[in-house]
């Protein structure tokens, strides 16, 4: 196996990183969030890649806001999982964002429970909550009201955690939506404990 190089993401990888993310999400939640291109960030971010010889086996985008980042891409090819890929993509985000005036970091995901067990063994806590449903055929038809003409095929909906048995079963796919935030310095570095 090639030696692994964590470095900052440049156009040439966009293809290593469509096929990292793809395949990293086949077998989630996130299975059908496809990319046909990277996404192009509004704010400063920092986007890293990790490479073994040609390959791009892990990528993490996260986006700075203010005191805030936001992860919005952190994937491992399944090839390649169980080899800490995704926590020295971790580490090496938090290395970056350290003096650059950002706090807390966090990220938004689904109910998988390897993906809710990474975050929390890596020293995040998840407190917000909101649904993710998917609706299809006649479900979608029963969710949202079309417009005059149209036919509803199928819909991605938002709803209240309250609603989570109804909707569970009414529809196929519901999801959890969790946020899950850390403090991105570690604990007492400066003397003091870090902001939540």
């Amino acid at each position: 196996m090639a030696p692994l190089e964590i470095r900052p993401y440049r156009p040439a990888d966009e293809e290593g990183w469509l096929r990292c993310r793809v395949l990293s999400f086949l077998h989630t939640a996130y299975f059908d969030d496809v990319k046909t291109a990277k996404p192009e960030f509004d704010r400063p971010c920092v986007e890293l890649v990790a490479v073994s010889g040609a390959t791009v086996v892990g990528i993490l985008d996260a986006e700075r806001s203010g005191a805030g980042a936001t992860i919005d891409t952190v994937a491992v090819h399944p090839d390649h999982r169980a080899r800490g890929i995704g926590t020295a993509l971790l580490e090496a985000l938090l290395a970056r964002l350290r003096g650059t005036g950002v706090r807390a970091l966090d990220a938004w995901t689904r109910d998988d429970a390897d993906t809710l067990a990474w975050y929390r063994a890596r020293g995040f806590t998840d407190h917000d909550h909101y649904l993710h449903v998917h609706a299809e055929g006649d479900e979608a038809a029963e969710a949202v009201t079309p417009r005059v003409g149209f036919h509803v095929g199928g819909a991605f909906l938002h709803a209240d955690p309250a609603e989570e048995a109804r909707l569970r079963a009414a529809f196929a796919r519901v999801y959890v939506c969790r946020r899950f935030t850390r403090p991105v310095a570690p604990r007492g570095t400066d003397g003091s404990a870090a902001a939540r």
